[in-house]
C-alpha cells in the first residue's frame, strides 16, 4: 500500500478555488499559518479573490476544532486530514538563500518543516506563483502548479470547426437546392459535435454548413449582416450564424486580437435587441500586464471607464457603419438611455439573476473556471452568454493557457446541445495588426 502524500497550500491555491481542499483524495492537507494571515486581508472586497477568501472562512468555521493544529481533522470519506501549521524558524539554508522576512517566505519555511516533520511521505507544495515554485525547489522541496481544473492538452483544444477537403460535389450541389443534409448522406465520417461547423469544399464547388444536434442534419450556413457589420471570412460567418440563432444558449468566441470576436457578439445583440430584454457587456478590471492604473477620480462608472474602453470602441466601430443621424445609430443611443445596453465591471453583475439577457463577457481568458461557473448559473430562462477572449494573451499573473477559464469552458461543453465554439484565426483590424499578431 502507497503511503499517502502531503500538500502544503499556498495562499492563491485558495484564493483560485475555495474548494481546493477537497481535491486531493485521500492525501493530509496542510494550510500554514501565514496564508490564514493573507487571507483575512482579502476578506473584504467585491472582487471573485474577496469571494473566495471568505467562502474558505466559512469552509473552515464549519470544521473548526482543536485538532487543526495537532494531528489535523479528517476532511471526509476517503480524504485525507486538514492540518494547519503554526509559524516555523527560518532553517540555515532558507537564512541563506532568502534574507527577507516576507509571507512567500514564511509559508516556505512551514513547508520545509513539514517535508522534514514526514520523511517517509511526499511532501508537495502546491502554488500558482511561478516564481514561488523555482524558490522551493532550490530548497529541494516538490513544487506543483493547482492542476484540479487544468486542461490536458491546449494544442488539442476542441476549436469547433472542421474542414473536408475532396468532399462530394453533387453533395454540396443537394445542401446548396434543399438547404440541408441528413446526417446519414452527408458522409461526414466521424459523428461531428453539436454545433460543430464544417467547411466542405468539393474539386468544383464548396459551401459552409453546421450540424444542427436538434434537427440530426447538416445545415447550409448562409453569410449574415448583424447591425451593419458583415463577416470577411468563414469563421465570421460562422460567429455571426451562432451568435443569431437563438437555440444556442452558450458560446465561446476565441482567437488573436483583431479577429473581430467582441465586435461580432455586440452587433448579433444589438440586431436581436427586440429578442432580448437588456444586452449586458462586461469584463473583468484586469490592467494590462496585471499593472494598476492607480487612483482614479469619480464615481464607480467613472473609475471602470478606462478598463471598458475597448468595448466602446466596438461600439463606435458598429455605429460608424450608418450616418450619424441614422435611426440605426440613434437606437443605439436609446438603448444606452434606457438602461437596456449597459457596458460595465463584471465585479458588478456579482448576486444578480440574468433573465432574458443577451450577456457578452469579453476578455475570459483572465478569468479562473470558477469564475466562468459562477457566470453562467446566473443566467435565468431565455438569456444567451457569449465567452471571448484570446488564451494566448493573459493578463492574470496565475492564470496560464491551460487553467483560465475560457480554455476551461471550451473544454468541458464541448458536444452540448446548447454550446457552440469558433476559434477565428485571421485577423481583420488591419495588416499591421495582423502582422504584430503573428511576428511579435
Amino acid at each position: 500500500m502507497t503511503q499517502s502524500k502531503v500538500f502544503v497550500l499556498d495562499t492563491n491555491v485558495i484564493l483560485h478555488d475555495h474548494k481546493c481542499i477537497y481535491n486531493f483524495e485521500d492525501n493530509d492537507v496542510v494550510i500554514p499559518i501565514t496564508v490564514l494571515e493573507e487571507l483575512d486581508k482579502f476578506k473584504r472586497g467585491s472582487d471573485q479573490i474577496n469571494f473566495q477568501a471568505r467562502q474558505f472562512v466559512r469552509i473552515l468555521d464549519e470544521i473548526v476544532g482543536d485538532d487543526l493544529f495537532n494531528g489535523g481533522l479528517s476532511l471526509g470519506p476517503k480524504k485525507g486530514k486538514l492540518i494547519i501549521e503554526t509559524g516555523k524558524p527560518f532553517s540555515k539554508q532558507m537564512k541563506e538563500s532568502f534574507r527577507d522576512d516576507i509571507p512567500d517566505h514564511r509559508i516556505l519555511a512551514i513547508a520545509e518543516a513539514v517535508r522534514d516533520k514526514y520523511p517517509e511521505r511526499k511532501t508537495i507544495f502546491v502554488t500558482k506563483d511561478v516564481n514561488l515554485r523555482m524558490k522551493a525547489k532550490s530548497l529541494h522541496i516538490e513544487s506543483e502548479d493547482y492542476k484540479n481544473d487544468k486542461i490536458s492538452d491546449v494544442n488539442v483544444l476542441y476549436e469547433g470547426i472542421r474542414e473536408m477537403n475532396e468532399y462530394n460535389d453533387e453533395l454540396i450541389a443537394k445542401l446548396y437546392d434543399n438547404k440541408s443534409l441528413a446526417l446519414e448522406e452527408a458522409g461526414i465520417g466521424d459523428s461531428p459535435f453539436a454545433n460543430e461547423y464544417l467547411i466542405l469544399k468539393g474539386n468544383r464547388s464548396s459551401a459552409l454548413a453546421h450540424y444542427d444536434p436538434f434537427s440530426k442534419t447538416i445545415k447550409r450556413v448562409d453569410k449574415h449582416v448583424a447591425y451593419g457589420i458583415k463577416p470577411r471570412n468563414a469563421e465570421q460567418t460562422f460567429s455571426l450564424d451562432a451568435l443569431l440563432n437563438p437555440e444556442i444558449k452558450l458560446i465561446a468566441l476565441t482567437g488573436k486580437a483583431g479577429t473581430g470576436k467582441t465586435l461580432l457578439a455586440l452587433a448579433a445583440a444589438i440586431a436581436q435587441h427586440k429578442l432580448y430584454d437588456t444586452t449586458l457587456l462586461a469584463r473583468p478590471i484586469v490592467a494590462l500586464s496585471n499593472r494598476d492604473l492607480g487612483f482614479l477620480p469619480g464615481d464607480a462608472e467613472e473609475k471602470v471607464s478606462p478598463y471598458m474602453q475597448p468595448l466602446f470602441d466596438n461600439l463606435a466601430v458598429i455605429k460608424k457603419s450608418f450616418n450619424p443621424r441614422s435611426t440605426e445609430v440613434q437606437l443605439i443611443e436609446e438603448l444606452r438611455k434606457d438602461g437596456r445596453l449597459v457596458i460595465t465591471a463584471l465585479a458588478f453583475i456579482r448576486g444578480r439573476s440574468l433573465s432574458n439577457c443577451f450577456f457578452i463577457i469579453d476578455e475570459a481568458q483572465n478569468l479562473t473556471p470558477h469564475e466562468v461557473k459562477t457566470i453562467i448559473t446566473r443566467a435565468g430562462e431565455g438569456t444567451k452568454m457569449i465567452f471571448t477572449g484570446d488564451i494566448m494573451q493573459i493578463d492574470s499573473p496565475y492564470l496560464d493557457m491551460q487553467s483560465n477559464g475560457l480554455a476551461f469552458l471550451t473544454d468541458k461543453m464541448k458536444g452540448q446541445d446548447l454550446f457552440a465554439h469558433i476559434n477565428l484565426v485571421k485577423g481583420e483590424r488591419s495588416y499591421l495588426a495582423e502582422l504584430a499578431s503573428d511576428l511579435l
